[in-house]
């Protein structure tokens, strides 16, 4: 059942039997015609992803590049700056725990500072995350104080060395116009490294915890000069709308202080089990073998290595480390079947729970959102989007929707500016919204 109240950030979940374990994934065994263009396909895909993606994604920085990075700009794993205070658990939530500035290379003149802070795991655990603020530098000429935006980026990743944060600094972050343009806008702009110090990919409660902590921790910053009165909207997209969702689904009670006038999230995936069906044997089931490799991580409840073949387990343990679009590149025509034992997987309760407990859908949003979605999804299914709609309306969530008749979960460009322009008269106009369907109708709850 739906409800405005917050949903519990623990899930009782019984620990399985059996050591902790991660997955590997498939060899092929077809012929080689078929895998040839097998491979022809994938490389077609993910050429286009690679030409799009860009737009949205964070590409990984090279050993050349690691080389000649500034002091500091070591991965992740290697710079304290990463690392939790032995007392991070007496930090309150969205305290700020470090900070440092750095070179953004951005179109648009800014100041740029990585914020780290406490902010909680799926089960309520304090953690340590980052986030990334840039502030134009040009003076704010519009009414009131300075907007500014969360914008999620969908990492969908299982390394750290994919983290939007580490992306920035070393100046490899590929974000295309969208976050250049709110720069331009005048609009202030924060990016967390949602998946958290352990890349817990679609981690439901701990994503939503990092966006609204991060959000809390640059309202903390001085130099950035954002405080309890400004404006805050949220954007993301596919894997960053989850994000966005989680946190919007969130605010109510985890961060009721925060002043947020809207939120705009495309591609959303909300239903895990649906996106998972849609994806596995496909040419974008690399996004399946990253989540399946990443949740164990968070959910150590999982017990996956046992329902794994020895293919399952090489590939999981090839996949411990990768970007998005390595991910995409490797693990094309990826099937569950082939890398699992019999029917464990799909038949075990305790992988369903776990789906279930990440999905959005239990609880309503106060704020007004805007979702926008294309009908021919080839990786989100459009229609798990608009059971989402439809259960946060029945709960009482003001909602503008856009379905796009046509196109690609990865061609992105054609829905940014009708995003931005919600978010600009959220910023301008504010006030109420009304529900309304644009391009086609989303049934409305009885």
């Amino acid at each position: 059942m739906l409800s405005t109240e917050s949903r519990s950030t623990t899930v009782a979940i019984s620990a399985g039997t059996g050591a902790d374990r991660r997955i590997r994934t498939p060899r092929c065994g077809q012929s080689r015609v078929r895998v040839t263009v097998r491979s022809s396909i994938a490389r077609l895909a993910v050429m286009v992803a690679m030409a799009i993606v860009a737009s949205v994604v964070v590409a990984p920085a090279t050993r050349a590049e690691e080389s000649i990075l500034p002091a500091g700009s070591v991965v992740p794993d290697l710079d304290p700056f990463y690392r939790a205070p032995a007392d991070i658990g007496s930090y309150r939530d969205g305290q700020l725990v470090a900070s440092r500035e750095f070179a953004a290379r951005m179109p648009v003149a800014v100041r740029a500072w990585q914020l780290s802070y406490r902010t909680n795991d799926s089960h309520g655990n304090p953690i340590l995350a980052v986030t990334t603020v840039m502030v134009p530098t040009a003076p704010w000429t519009g009414p009131g104080p300075r907007p500014a935006v969360s914008e999620q980026i969908p990492e969908d990743a299982t390394g750290s060395r994919c983290a939007p944060s580490y992306g920035f600094a070393t100046g490899t972050a590929q974000t295309g116009n969208q976050i250049a343009k709110m720069l331009g806008y005048g609009w202030a702009v924060a990016v967390p490294d949602f998946e958290g110090p352990e890349s817990a990919f679609l981690a439901g409660p701990l994503s939503g915890h990092a966006v609204l902590d991060g959000v809390r921790a640059v309202g903390q910053f001085a130099p950035a000069g954002l405080g309890a009165d400004t404006p805050w909207a949220m954007d993301g997209y596919s894997g960053g709308a989850a994000a966005t969702g989680w946190a919007a689904e969130l605010q109510p009670t985890y961060a009721p202080e925060l002043r947020f006038v809207g939120a705009a999230m495309g591609g959303v995936p909300a239903n895990l089990s649906a996106v998972m069906r849609n994806v596995d044997g496909g040419p974008f089931s690399g996004f399946l073998v990253g989540a399946l490799v990443a949740g164990p991580r968070e959910f150590p409840e999982l017990r996956l290595d046992s329902m794994l073949n020895e293919r399952g387990r090489a590939d999981a343990a090839a996949a411990e480390d990768l970007c998005v679009l390595e991910l995409l590149f490797r693990f094309p025509f990826w099937r569950l079947a082939d890398a699992t034992v019999g029917d464990q997987f799909r038949e075990d309760s305790m992988l369903s729970q776990v789906l279930r407990y990440n999905s959005l859908g239990t609880v309503a949003p106060t704020i007004p959102i805007y979702s926008y979605h294309i009908d021919t999804d080839e990786v989100v299914p459009v229609a798990q989007a608009d059971d989402l709609v439809a259960a946060w309306r029945k709960g009482g969530t003001a909602i503008i929707t856009a379905r796009i008749p046509s196109g690609s979960h990865l061609l992105v460009g054609q829905s940014e500016a009708a995003a931005h322009q919600f978010l600009r008269e959220r910023f301008t106009v504010g006030g109420p919204v009304v529900d309304v369907d644009l391009n086609r109708a989303v049934p409305l709850p009885r």
